[in-house]
């Protein structure tokens, strides 16, 4: 197969909500229409004993939740579609924030009785700005929920979308009868019992066919007639190229749980959604379909295995074709670097792949020598840009619980920084450390992680901060600079990339400083250098 046909066969997209609107959920359902799986293991369900297959870490099998982006790739139909399942928790969504830079396109899922929930909306805001295509799926139709054009309306008003339904329930929760598929014009009937395995849907051309009738039963199946009259008077058609550039968003309804309506979006999905886009670099707009091998970081695990210390870096590939054993630039460090196991990735499986083409992910084992946001070429100096380290918004200080372990905790604290899970600041005054992190729960990852992965017990002791501002002064020798840190010194720290950071302990504090020292710019991101 051609180069060009390989890339063309690629479909790279992430699925995106609130905490609990059945994200992971949708991810199995998907795996099993692609044969991935036999059957699919319900999140919280007790009475099959099998886990989700995209959580693998001990902590979200204990919660129930995701906590880390994972990857999973599978065909459907010849085209080869990779899944980013991103965590929905707020206090995870820096990590969902840097893997929105990876994706072509996202599926928002929307709980049918909760509606649109705040996490969704800071989501979707990041996905409207790079203008990346969006369908929405809303789930849990088994359950009583709001009416479908409620649901619609409020998807516009909050998430500024415009919207097309492609399918339509018929009834919801106890009367849900099923969908109409608007899409391909066919209708699927609900029985509620294939819970793990695949039902067929029945075709029909015009839903004023008596039949319907003895389907789903008179009044529904009116009121189905009536609610899709509407449906086209009211909403606009389905445009493609309007899909594509952010424009115009899809809406499925379905039940991920009874593996409901999924089929439909996932036919649709691979009809429409964009092969892998270009991307700006800092040089230029690069190409998916150049024959020169570009890729980034946008994610870094450590200890996927905690019987092997091994770090995966996640790279997206943005260009060419990644070969096994070949020399790369890593172009930050400037070297040449090779990679002989490359991984592709099924959740805890991993294969190990020979070459890999543009939309792809692959983990690459690394000792250290990544960063988030790095970028291998075939030689070319150029740095994608876009995957933001954002201020946090918690702050403690770490301290070593077990003083013969010290070497341990600073390695941990060391990898899992680098995975981007908080950030460390050191202070310039006593050289103690303080994470930051989005979220409060992290915490309990990062301190339940040095423990289990590292052997490293570590306490926390509060301290009083608001927030971590990136300092850049406009010249390192004026005397206004030489003052500010005179000034501030207890509150100047170094992130882990060295960069100078003022921890500020109110927005009063970020006022006075700027109008004090005008010349000392204060920024809430990093671009990641």
């Amino acid at each position: 197969m051609s180069f060009l046909e390989e890339i063309q066969k690629r479909r790279t997209f992430g699925i995106i909500s609130h905490p609990d609107a059945g994200k992971t959920t949708l991810t199995e359902k998907l795996l099993l229409f692609g044969g991935a799986i036999q059957e699919a293991g319900a999140v919280k369900s007790n009475k099959i004993k099998k886990g989700a297959t995209s959580d693998f870490m001990e902590i979200e099998r204990q919660r129930g939740i995701s906590v880390a982006t994972s990857v999973l790739a599978f065909n459907y139909r010849d085209r080869k579609i990779n899944i980013l399942d991103t965590p929905g928790h707020k206090d995870f969504a820096e990590d969902t924030f840097r893997t929105l830079t990876a994706v072509d396109s996202v599926i928002v899922v929307i709980d049918v009785a909760k509606g649109v929930e705040e996490q969704t909306e800071k989501l979707v805001q990041v996905c409207r700005m790079r203008n990346i295509p969006m369908i929405v799926f809303i789930n849990k139709l088994d359950r009583e929920g709001k009416d479908a054009f409620d649901l619609l309306d409020e998807v516009e008003q909050k998430l500024g979308l415009r919207v097309t339904p492609l399918s339509f329930p018929i009834g919801m929760g106890y009367d849900f009868k099923g969908i109409y598929n608007i899409w391909e014009k066919k209708i699927n009937v609900f029985s509620g019992d294939n819970k793990q395995t695949i039902s067929e849907g029945v075709e029909f051309d015009d839903v004023n066919n008596p039949e319907l009738d003895e389907l789903v039963g008179e009044d529904s199946a009116n009121t189905l007639r009536e609610e899709l009259e509407l449906v086209y008077e009211v909403y606009p058609e389905f445009n493609k190229s309007e899909y594509e550039e952010g424009k115009l968003q899809p809406v499925f309804f379905g039940s991920a749980l009874n593996n409901f309506g999924v089929k439909e979006l996932l036919d649709c999905f691979i009809d429409i959604a964009p092969n892998p886009q270009p991307k700006m670099s800092d040089t230029r707009l690069v190409d998916s379909k150049e024959e020169k091998l570009t890729g980034f970081v946008f994610k870094i695990h450590a200890n996927m295995d905690p019987k092997h210390r091994d770090r995966l870096a996640f790279v997206k590939i943005v260009s060419g074709t990644f070969k096994r054993n070949t020399p790369y630039l890593h172009v930050r460090n400037n070297k040449k670097v090779k990679f002989s196991s490359p991984n592709a990735f099924f959740a805890e499986k991993k294969e190990i792949v020979e070459e890999s083409f543009a939309g792809d992910i692959v983990g690459l084992h690394d000792t250290g020598n990544f960063k988030i946001g790095d970028t291998l070429t075939e030689g070319e100096k150029l740095n994608f840009k876009g995957i933001p380290s954002f201020s946090p918004e918690h702050f403690r200080y770490v301290n070593n619980a077990d003083p013969l372990k010290a070497k341990q905790l600073y390695k941990g604290l060391d990898q899992l920084m680098d995975e981007g899970v908080a950030q460390l600041f050191t202070l310039d005054l006593n050289g103690r450390r303080i994470i930051g992190t989005v979220g409060a729960l992290q915490y309990e990852v990062i301190q339940y992680r040095l423990e289990h992965e590292y052997g490293a017990k570590c306490t926390y002791e509060n301290i009083a901060v608001h927030k971590a501002c990136w300092v850049q002064p406009e010249d390192e020798k004026n005397e206004e600079f030489k003052e500010f840190k005179r000034v501030k010194q207890r509150y100047l720290a170094k992130d882990k990339q060295g960069q100078l950071v003022f921890l500020a302990d109110s927005p009063f504090t970020i006022q006075m400083t700027q109008s004090k020292y005008p010349t000392v710019k204060l920024h809430y991101t990093s671009e990641f250098e």
